[in-house]
């Protein structure tokens, strides 16, 4: 057993003590208590929301030069205790060891590029049409955002909306996921100690209320979320009901072309990579993998060999491959899909037994389904665990069809050696990232992030496309 760590809302530099009624539980050790927790509600987002708009103003008047600082102390810190911050991770939401401190070391990057960024606010200056006038314009930070981060990423997604935000010199009011407190608070307090001001980072901990709240608050400028439909509809009502700024990431159905010249060995692992690493619980995840006929039944045999040799285990164990799913619930949904697919006719090629190991834990068989249907719900549904259906199509035209036939576009890749089909596909794929013999997981922190059609609404996340979310431009005229 490790420490239990008891966490308190952070709200204007403060971790005033609380009543702790919540838990986080080991996912492979369900009972080891990770941490307990606080359940806040109105009165802690209020008080939140009014620190961080007390701090806006000063904030967003230092020298760039300050925040940059800043930001780049912490991404220091984060990368120094890597160690420490993956283990927690893993702890709390399930991920291999090496899966959380690389995370952990993605965190720290992002905090150091938004260090570089906070510097590089970008303006023009142009000619107006009237003699003796001149343009300029400049961008500006907003206000407050409230930050709703999911609990599948849960150290980078909330760095790479808070650093974008605290660069530009806004302030913050943050919601982490109710699975993955402990690593968000752990972020918190590396901010602090990297010479943060009181109030223009806050955190608060609790249940959907919390977010709601957030999303309501008339005082909060902008809104970030990370998350499912249903809820994502929710925060964009409530946004554009009071004019809010709202950015939405809502998950994908990614598809994964596999065409008949592709490098077979190649196509497999970057299925494998694209499906069960990180326990599929990506929304860049391939869960529809697309097979011309030709090479559909080698695909599938060599592919569930890899698949069925998965090491799944603690996650904290070494030869652990696979992790488990993050919570009880998130179990019972890959439950629920591979039964719907058995029941609709989908053949399990390996996998979607239930798991019983040396500790009780959320486990999940990763598992592969084929002879399965476009319009079943195993592939029109994100899953968001480790289970991947293949469909059968007869050639490069079907295929892109099929991978288009989706209300999801976030991410879609193609296996192929044919540079027609692979620029072809680059256009033509309705999604917002395409990877070409790339797993359509695995994003660089550096460039733009996000999807199409009900997968993404508002302004680009991360890299230098951030700018446009979190500052507004002001044009300003002059006469002398």
């Amino acid at each position: 057993m490790t420490e239990t760590l008891n966490l308190s809302h952070l709200i204007d530099g403060e971790r005033a003590e609380v009543a702790r009624p919540g838990e986080s539980h080991n996912p492979s050790n369900t009972n080891e208590i990770v941490a307990r927790t606080p359940d806040g509600g109105q009165a802690e987002v209020d008080a939140a929301v009014a620190a961080a708009k007390s701090a806006f103003p000063a904030w967003s008047d230092d020298s760039p030069e300050v925040r940059s600082d800043v930001l780049d102390r912490a991404g220091t810190l984060v990368m120094e205790r890597r160690q420490q911050l993956g283990r927690l991770l893993s702890r709390e939401e399930g991920k291999t060891l090496p899966e959380g401190i690389g995370e952990t070391v993605r965190a720290g990057r992002i905090l150091k590029y938004f260090a570089g960024e906070a510097l590089r606010r970008h303006g023009q200056n142009l000619d107006s049409v009237r003699p003796g006038v001149e343009i300029q314009t400049y961008r500006q930070a907003v206000g407050v955002y409230g930050l709703i981060t999911p609990w599948n990423f849960p150290i980078a997604i909330p760095a790479w909306k808070a650093a974008p935000a605290l660069a530009f010199g806004n302030t913050v009011v943050m919601k982490p996921a109710g699975p993955t407190p402990a690593i968000a608070s752990a972020l918190a307090d590396i901010l602090v100690e990297a010479g943060l001001p009181k109030g223009v980072f806050n955190l608060v901990i609790g249940r959907g209320g919390v977010g709601q709240a957030i999303v309501d608050h008339p005082d909060v400028d902008g809104l970030s979320f990370t998350g499912s439909q249903s809820v994502g509809a929710g925060v964009a009502l409530g946004a554009i009901k009071r004019q809010a700024r709202v950015q939405l990431e809502m998950g994908g159905k990614n598809p994964l072309i596999v065409l008949d010249d592709a490098d077979l060995e190649r196509a497999v692992a970057i299925a494998l990579d694209g499906s069960f690493f990180a326990t599929g619980q990506r929304c860049t995840a391939s869960s529809r993998l697309i097979v011309t006929d030709a090479i559909h039944d080698r695909f599938v045999a060599l592919l569930a060999e890899r698949v069925a040799a998965l090491r799944v285990g603690d996650a904290l164990d070494p030869d652990t491959q696979m992790g488990p799913a993050v919570s009880e619930a998130q179990m019972e949904t890959s439950y629920k899909y591979i039964d719907i697919a058995r029941a609709s006719g989908g053949r399990i090629v390996t996998g979607g037994e239930r798991l019983s190991l040396s500790t009780p834990g959320w486990y999940v068989q990763p598992t592969l389904i084929a002879d399965t249907d476009p319009a079943m719900r195993i592939n029109t549904e994100e899953v968001f665990g480790p289970v991947a259906s293949t469909i059968r199509v007869k050639d490069y035209e079907e295929a892109l069809a099929v991978a288009n036939d989706t209300e999801f576009g976030l991410s879609a890749g193609i296996v192929t050696t044919s540079l027609k089909h692979a620029r072809d596909f680059q256009r033509r794929a309705r999604a917002g990232m395409t990877m070409v013999n790339l797993a359509t997981a695995g994003v660089d922190y550096h460039v733009p992030f996000g999807g199409s059609k009900s997968s993404s609404y508002g302004a680009r996340e991360q890299g230098f496309a951030a700018v446009g979310f979190y500052t507004q431009t002001k044009t300003s005229y002059s006469w002398s």
